[in-house]
């Protein structure tokens, strides 16, 4: 059920966004988007744990980094990417976080993949090249896309340099961990969308605008940051991480379905692309937790 809240959440996180950015800049939403939800998993995680939980026992500074990495990071690159691209390419390129962390062990652990899985790992990415270029890359230029792109793809990571953060912070819950760098990482967007906003990059919104996607604000905050992460990471908790990430691989399918129910039309080799990039991330998955359980 948690998994389902999440992935439900995060599904339709993209095409909400990409409709929501003409009207609010990338700045000003991670900004509002976090600001709030931040306030509510403070009150959430007083209740759950305690007022003592909100202190940060000399682990401040890793905190903030990985805070200010994770959720001030990931939030710009991915909404700014966002006004570039398309939907269902920022879900797929998103969807390579699994092999991302994957590599990113292999490299700074000397932890290597099974070769089975540097094989799909292989086959994903090019699913994604697939998606992203429609088989030809001309396509890849057109409208700013391979901008929006990689700064989606710097986004995804973001926030995989974020969940290698857990070592930092054994003896805290998955929650307290969630909320503490939160806090900073919504103070560095906050103090960003000032500086745009100061330096006349970006200019802050109307009320009249803000009050124009009021229910997509609501959706950000309330389904995506706290419904969101909470769900996730009780799904973590009971069903373990592998299972959680095998739920996650079907956000693009949602993002897909979305965007055609709102007449947007896929070419067959975007679809195929697609369909590898959740076929390899699957069957990694699966063959990742039937090797977790051999003896």
């Amino acid at each position: 059920m948690w998994l389902g809240i999440a992935v439900a959440s995060w599904g339709a996180l993209f095409s909400v966004a990409k409709r929501t950015l003409p009207v609010l800049d990338p700045f000003f939403l991670g900004s509002v988007r976090y600001a709030f939800g931040v306030l509510l998993f403070i009150a959430i995680l007083w209740l759950a744990e305690g007022r003592q939980a909100l202190r940060y026992g000399g682990r401040f500074l890793p905190a903030a980094v990985f805070g200010l990495i994770g959720f001030c990071g990931f939030n710009i690159l991915v909404w700014w990417g966002l006004a570039f691209t398309r939907p269902e390419h920022a879900s797929i390129i998103m969807a390579l976080q699994t092999p991302m962390t994957a590599l990113v062990v292999w490299l700074t652990r000397g932890l290597r993949p099974a070769p089975f899985t540097v094989g799909c790992i292989a086959a994903a990415i090019g699913g994604v090249l697939l998606v992203v270029t429609k088989g030809n890359l001309s396509h890849v230029f057109e409208g700013g896309s391979l901008i929006g792109d990689l700064l989606v793809f710097l986004g995804a990571v973001s926030w995989v340099t974020y969940t290698m953060a857990g070592h930092h912070f054994s003896g805290w819950s998955p929650l307290r961990m969630t909320v503490l760098t939160c806090i900073p990482g919504t103070i560095g967007l906050l103090a960003i969308n000032a500086f745009t906003i100061g330096m006349g990059y970006s200019v802050l919104p109307t009320l009249d605008q803000v009050l124009s996607v009021k229910w997509q604000l609501a959706y950000f905050i309330v389904f995506t940051v706290v419904l969101g992460v909470l769900g996730f990471n009780n799904g973590v908790k009971y069903l373990g991480a592998l299972n959680a990430m095998l739920m996650l691989n079907l956000i693009p399918i949602i993002v897909f379905a979305i965007e055609a129910w709102l007449g947007r039309s896929f070419a067959a080799i975007e679809i195929g692309g697609a369909a590898l990039v959740i076929g390899a991330l699957v069957v990694n998955n699966l063959y990742l937790r039937r090797s977790a359980h051999r003896p």
